[in-house]
């Protein structure tokens, strides 16, 4: 699996500290919210036409899992504010997390409004960019995992295609019939994740000479004391870190980036990016165990396919999942930039970067076309991520379209063959 890794493509998957501080919000790796909002298409070749779409997306923007997240952080700053060991700043972020919490409470894990808007934003791109798969009673079946953020990300998704096209024959289901492709993940995976002899003591000491806190401690808090009595700077850090990174995904226009400094916000990115290369990517120590949780959801999208050639109607196939469910699909298909191996961990930012892959709302598409008129020529197949087009380590002359028949081939002989 890792001697399928292309370094020819893997430009894409490489993040500078240049680029982050450009953009903070990048900081936030997955909480980082759907950037896209044109998407660009080749036009295919001459006499072809889209016929199928096949896709897999990620829930779109959240608030903070628990509503904990928040609320440990206030009370802490609460507690140290009725003891006068608060700075001037301290007050002030104490005062924004109050302000925030309004709109947060009891909402621990939802889709946020912009979680929907981004949904309904790439359907709507869409159908503008392939009208073909989508005209008059088209066929579109979409399917979702039990969480109720990716049940919602789907009905802003299918309820925009079907304000544009009320005719078209539309299921939508979440179901546990579902799961074993949808969210897959293997004993064999699940104990790897599980050893403390992989990659969790490693782990444990780039994260402590990454977290810094004590500048951070300094400008909140007025007493040492305190400090050393009350509160565990670690956590404190990291719990700014978790509200700062979301605050995209929210409605409110509040920022906590001022209280760190760049290179804060870029070392703690890294310790999160290092959990999902570790725990969901291509990461040299699992030898590809756990992006192989992909290879049902890489089988059903075969199976589909082929039904979907083999019918004489448009249609389309949605999934709706999660981060741990799409970077393991990426890097199993060999998308570029998404497959990378990288052994020190000091570098695994520049061969995997959690926010290009799984941003919030974060999807694969694969596009299909053929030509109507000539039945007998091949079905040429183009490549999506997060609606840019990407390469795979298959041959072809007309990048970015693939003759199906070898990009089938070269998935079940050379991909789905760890079984």
């Amino acid at each position: 699996m890792l001697a399928l890794s292309a370094a020819a493509l893997g430009a894409q998957g490489q993040t500078t500290r240049e680029e982050m501080a450009a953009d903070l919000n990048k900081t936030g790796g997955v909480y980082y919210a759907y950037p896209v909002t044109e998407s660009h298409n080749t036009p295919a070749p001459k006499g072809y036409e889209p016929f199928y779409v096949s896709h897999y997306g990620r829930h779109g923007s959240r608030y903070l899992i628990s509503d904990r997240d928040y609320k440990w952080v206030a009370d802490k700053l609460h507690e140290a504010d009725a003891a006068g060991a608060l700075t001037p700043l301290g007050v002030d972020v104490m005062q924004r997390v109050d302000s925030l919490m309004q709109e947060t409470r009891l909402r621990g894990g939802d889709l946020s409004p912009l979680g929907v808007r981004q949904h309904r934003g790439i359907a709507e791109r869409m159908y503008a960019a392939y009208p073909q798969v989508f005209r008059n009673d088209a066929e579109v079946s979409a399917r979702s995992t039990l969480v109720v953020r990716c049940v919602l990300s789907m009905d802003a998704f299918c309820e925009r295609l079907k304000e544009l096209n009320p005719r078209l024959q539309m299921t939508r289901e979440s179901s546990q019939r579902y799961m074993d492709y949808l969210c897959h993940h293997s004993d064999a995976s699940n104990a790897w994740r599980d050893d403390p002899n992989n990659y969790k003591e490693e782990y444990r000491k780039f994260e402590e000479s990454h977290t810094n806190p004590d500048r951070l401690m300094s400008t909140l808090f007025s007493d040492p004391k305190f400090i050393a009595r009350n509160v565990n700077p670690h956590e404190m850090m990291w719990g700014l870190y978790w509200i700062a990174s979301g605050m995209q995904d929210v409605e409110t226009d509040l920022t906590f980036y001022d209280i760190f400094t760049g290179d804060e916000l870029f070392d703690l990115w890294q310790c999160f990016n290092y959990r999902f290369y570790a725990g969901d990517g291509n990461y040299a120590g699992s030898d590809g165990l756990i992006i192989y949780n992909a290879a049902p959801l890489l089988r059903n999208i075969i199976e589909s396919a082929d039904a979907a050639i083999a019918s004489a109607k448009p249609s389309a196939t949605l999934r709706f999942g999660h981060d741990g469910n799409l970077i393991p699909l990426a890097a199993l298909m060999h998308l570029e930039g998404c497959d990378l191996v990288e052994e020190d961990p000091e570098k695994f930012y520049t061969a995997f970067s959690d926010w290009k892959v799984a941003p919030m709302a974060g999807n694969m598409q694969m596009i299909f076309f053929r030509d109507p008129r000539h039945p007998e020529k091949d079905v040429l197949v183009k490549f999506m991520l997060n609606e840019e087009e990407k390469r795979i380590p298959v041959e072809t002359a007309d990048f970015p379209f693939y003759r199906w028949d070898d990009v089938k081939e070269y998935y079940q002989t050379q991909v789905l063959t760890r079984d």
